[in-house]
């Protein structure tokens, strides 16, 4: 394989990238096949990993990765505005319904859960904290999609055209746009059993400050416990709880430039 391109730091993150739910562990012989690195080059980026804490080894195996990036994820709960602003909303949105209540972020690509409760006792849910979820499947995925700009809508549903299409929101691009569209002036998406058998998803978008959403927060109930009223009832309780968050997190974000500017001034 050819050596990556890129400066030492993509280089580096490249070697924490390739671990995955479906590789946990590799040895170095295996990192030099994906990444194309020479062994020099390789074993540098391992020791500096290994002494940060972001990569652990035992002697004569792999490579898996280390304690650091749990203390980081013990940070980031102490201090991302979402979920700290995110958490009251989980717990009154399971007060009123038997269900689980998850804050989703999105980055890249990739959406994930980074916050949940849970008010019953068997909750079913495919996708636990940390654990990436498909950005074409799923109310989650569609709160985001839909209310991107258009200029980032349509690449996106050409990318993720094939899941989108097999969930019955159209066969081109113009007709999902259009399912995407009545998402938008609903203001929550709903998903019957695309993510999980048996599970309704009903998801609305987390906004801060800007004109694209940064999460979602997304209720997921078992579908032998509602009826279409039902599920009406809680979009529109999640779609309130997303406008009182998305104002908070405004808030905070607004508050933050205010310190910042008199710090310096």
């Amino acid at each position: 394989m050819t050596e990556k391109k890129g400066n030492s730091l993509e280089r580096v993150l490249a070697v924490l990238g390739v671990f995955t739910e479906d590789r946990l562990e590799w040895t170095p012989e295996e990192l030099m096949e994906e990444l194309g690195y020479s062994r020099p080059t390789l074993y540098r980026y391992l020791k500096t990993l290994k002494e940060a804490g972001l990569l652990s080894s035992m002697p004569n195996a792999g490579f898996t990765l280390g304690p650091k990036v749990v203390e980081m994820d013990y940070l980031l709960r102490q201090s991302d505005p979402l979920i700290l602003k995110g958490d009251r909303h989980l717990a009154d949105l399971t007060r009123r319904f038997p269900c689980t209540a998850l804050l989703v972020r999105w980055y890249g690509n990739r959406i994930l859960c980074v916050d949940s409760r849970c008010s019953t006792a068997n909750p079913l849910s495919s996708y636990p904290r940390g654990r990436p979820m498909s950005m074409g499947r799923g109310a989650i995925a569609r709160s985001i999609i839909a209310f991107l700009p258009r200029r980032h809508i349509l690449p996106r549903i050409e990318e993720f055209f094939d899941d989108l299409r097999s969930t019955g929101l159209g066969n081109s691009v113009e007709e999902i746009h259009d399912s995407l569209k009545r998402v938008r002036r609903v203001g929550y998406a709903v998903a019957h059993g695309e993510v999980t058998p048996g599970v309704v998803g009903i998801a609305a978008p987390v906004f801060d400050s800007g004109r694209s959403p940064i999460a979602s927060l997304c209720v997921t109930i078992a579908g032998s416990l509602v009826k279409e009223k039902d599920i009406e009832e809680i979009g529109i309780q999640v779609k309130a709880a997303v406008d009182e968050l998305s104002q908070e997190l405004a808030d905070n974000r607004q508050g933050a430039v205010e310190t910042q500017r008199l710090s310096e001034a």
